[in-house]
């Protein structure tokens, strides 16, 4: 009886293993079952293939690795091959191909190991339509700018301006490289300086960063952008610090929080005031060739920067929100273009701002600002060193001190619907020697209703009026109605 059950025990297996069915079925149970039971293995052995391949394939890599181990120092990465595609608007609306090769990442230890470079297109179409009820220096109609108002009437023709503009919009690209580099480079379409009045491209941000270390051009140490109002006029709040600078910057991360400090481009915005248009050879010490040289003050006159501005920040973030306060210090310097003569000022500057969260997703976002010769550093309306008497044969240079308040409330009644209100003003301590018809104060004040009906979509209204004040007392008052829509893009990170 005993090897009956031995030589019975195979068969059993057998039955439960494959489900053979009772005698009684048919053929054709059996066949089904059979098939069954067969695809059930045939994956079964697929999905063990797969997993010894991939266990050779890191097998393989860690081989690899190891015949490779070399010092740091002589490691090569594989160059990166990035295809063409085709980072004041502020970045609430924004703070904007190719593929690319891989190329390992250098671990400490010497060791090769994976890592993958990201790239992300991003930016936005955005259209203003704008009716100004004044009349604004016609080269910058399609933004509030405070210093732009006249504070002569009819400066600019009749009132009333109706202006479309696509200047706000935005392309831009940034990733990385493993964990330690990061790029983006950014820009818009809204011309300054020589370009502007123009619609054309002009770059915001080119920035690079290896580990704590970042160099390029991009927001400087001594701004606040968080603190920027969710508005959507191009300026913003005049009193805010805001520049975008070419700049060093090594950041100290403290936890959630950080500390960091830069050396930043210099640039002295000066004002030869009430001797613009004084006759070089009239100037104290005038060349020898002055008289074979029809040039005045205001040609002379000219920055002269061979030291970088030195800027200290401190940030804490939590949930509250963030605050943080940032120093500056400037060599300002300045040189005649007649004799060569150069001299200097000492600026310096500090900045409070703070962005706290109230109710829901609400923000209070408030910034103080105080210093002399850092009106570079403004958002508008800046001036650094002017002179300090009217005297020509006693006059020098002084710095220029200056206030900067900005306080906005940005409100979100739902998903769809926000609201931002708020008020900046900057206030310039005039020198003796400025024209009375230069910029003292600026304010500015803005509300608007914002609708985001879909994803990636934003349109809305918004009302703004500012004025400008002269050192004389004159003032220029404008105000005006904007109707904006944009759209939004993101490709996300693709990894290569």
């Amino acid at each position: 009886m005993t090897g009956f059950r031995k030589a019975l025990l195979p068969a059993v297996i057998v039955c439960a293993t494959f489900g053979v069915p009772s005698v009684a079925a048919t053929d054709a149970e059996r066949i089904a079952a059979l098939e069954a039971q067969l695809a059930k293995q045939r994956e079964m052995m697929a999905q063990q293939q797969r997993m010894m391949e991939k266990m050779d394939a890191e097998l393989q890599q860690l081989k690899m690795a190891s015949r490779a181990a070399v010092p740091v120092a002589a490691t090569v990465p594989t160059a990166v091959k990035v295809p063409s595609a085709d980072e004041g608007m502020a970045e609430p609306f924004g703070a904007p191909e190719q593929s690319s090769g891989e190329a390992p990442a250098v671990a400490a230890s010497g060791a090769s190991t994976a890592a993958k470079f990201t790239v992300k297109v991003y930016g936005f179409a955005m259209a203003d339509a704008i009716y100004d009820f004044k009349h604004v220096a016609p080269d910058w109609a399609d933004t509030l700018r405070v210093t732009t108002i006249p504070t002569q009437g009819g400066a600019y023709g009749n009132d009333g301006d109706f202006v479309f503009s696509v200047r706000q919009s935005r392309l831009g690209v940034s990733g990385g490289y493993g964990d330690d580099i990061t790029y983006k480079l950014e820009g818009e379409l809204f011309g300054v300086g020589s370009d502007q009045g123009q619609t054309t491209l002009r770059v915001r941000h080119a920035w690079a960063t290896y580990k704590n270390f970042g160099m390029g051009q991009t927001w400087s140490n001594f701004m606040d952008i968080d603190i920027f109002p969710n508005t959507i006029d191009y300026w913003g709040p005049s009193g805010m610090v805001f520049y975008r600078n070419k700049q060093a910057r090594y950041t100290f991360a403290i936890g959630e929080d950080d500390i960091s400090v830069s050396l930043e481009q210099p640039d002295t915005a000066l004002s030869v005031g009430e001797f613009r248009d004084v006759d070089n050879c009239d100037l104290p010490n005038p060349s020898p060739q002055c008289e074979s040289v029809d040039s005045t003050a205001e040609q002379v006159y000219q920055a002269y920067n061979n030291v970088p501005d030195l800027a200290l920040r401190y940030r804490d973030n939590g949930d509250f929100g963030h605050y943080q306060v940032a120093g500056i210090v400037r060599k300002l310097g300045f040189e005649r273009l007649d004799n060569g003569a150069k001299d200097y000022e000492i600026g310096w500057g500090v900045n409070a701002s703070a962005g706290l969260r109230t109710v829901g997703r609400d923000m209070l976002k408030l910034q103080l600002a105080y210093g002399e010769g850092i009106g570079n550093y403004m958002n508008d309306g800046g001036l650094d060193i002017a002179p300090d008497s009217v005297d020509i044969t006693q006059a020098g240079a002084e710095t220029v001190p200056i206030l900067g308040i900005s306080t906005y409330y940005d409100h979100y009644w739902n998903d769809q619907w926000s609201t931002s209100v708020g008020y900046s003003m900057i206030d310039l301590d005039t020198t003796d020697g400025q024209e009375s018809t230069e910029f003292r104060r600026g304010q500015i004040a803005q509300i608007n209703l914002l609708h985001y009906p879909a994803e990636h979509v934003m349109m809305g209204t918004e009302f703004i009026w500012g004025q400008r004040e002269d050192i004389s007392g004159n003032t220029g008052t404008d105000y005006r109605i904007q109707f904006s829509l944009k759209v939004d893009f993101d490709t996300g990170d693709l990894m290569r």
